[in-house]
């Protein structure tokens, strides 16, 4: 397993690919932290949203992000998040949240605080981070690096899916365009837009199972472990 106490594994993509469900499996099976980046930002909208800011006032929201508490807790089935003391791990991925937080965490100020949050937490733990702009941004010089696909139908299905279970009633046709408007904001916006890095590796899951995702992953992280520790 991963001994290193660096030893970082960036996993980017678009919305619905997998990124999550597939990091929080990686990190346990590596014994490494998982970090929920996207969450952060989420946080971060949820936070405006309470407190009666516009989404588009980069102004005040930039003013106060130093001011915002984001923390983490391990839990069963997942991960809880607490935003100034409060567990928000419900709010944060309502439908308002999900359509705002492309525009909150493109604002420079808010991207630059969270990621030397994200950054502090790797000082002396290997993690796993999964977001849009890990690869490239924050952990450039991230060990193992992932890009992550799949097609915009296959996304949808599985948000449908999901929300299904939650008892949340939205039309597959409006989920595969929420998506494509996502993907869109997080590609075009100037700061730390949705790409691949260069030396990262595609995986396409639009036909594998989460099972076949992690296997993948997994064999990309031994080979690159194996390497480290012969050197």
């Amino acid at each position: 397993m991963a001994d290193s106490n660096n030893f970082q594994v960036a996993i980017d993509g678009p919305a619905g690919s997998g990124k999550s469900t597939v990091a929080k499996i990686i990190a346990k099976r590596f014994n490494l932290i998982y970090v929920d980046t996207g969450a952060m930002y989420r946080a971060v909208t949820l936070y405006a949203k309470m407190n009666g800011i516009d989404y588009e006032n980069e102004q005040e929201i930039s003013d106060r992000v130093t001011f915002i508490s984001i923390k983490f807790l391990p839990a069963d089935p997942v991960q809880k998040v607490f935003l100034n003391g409060e567990d928000v791990t419900e709010e944060i991925r309502s439908k308002e949240i999900t359509n705002n937080v492309s525009l909150v965490s493109s604002y420079k100020k808010v991207r630059d605080e969270m990621t030397a949050r994200q950054r502090e937490m790797t000082s002396s733990n290997g993690v796993v981070m999964d977001g849009r702009d890990i690869g490239t941004t924050v952990l450039p010089q991230a060990q193992v690096k992932i890009f992550l696909v799949a097609s915009t139908l296959t996304r949808a299905q599985r948000r449908f899916l999901e929300n299904k279970k939650k008892g949340l009633d939205q039309s597959l046709s409006s989920l595969e365009e929420d998506i494509k408007q996502r993907d869109y904001k997080d590609s075009h916006r100037l700061i730390s837009p949705l790409k691949k890095a260069d030396d990262a590796i595609e995986l396409d899951s639009s036909n594998l199972t989460v099972e076949q995702v992690v296997d993948k992953i997994s064999s990309i992280i031994s080979r690159r472990l194996k390497t480290i520790n012969q050197s």
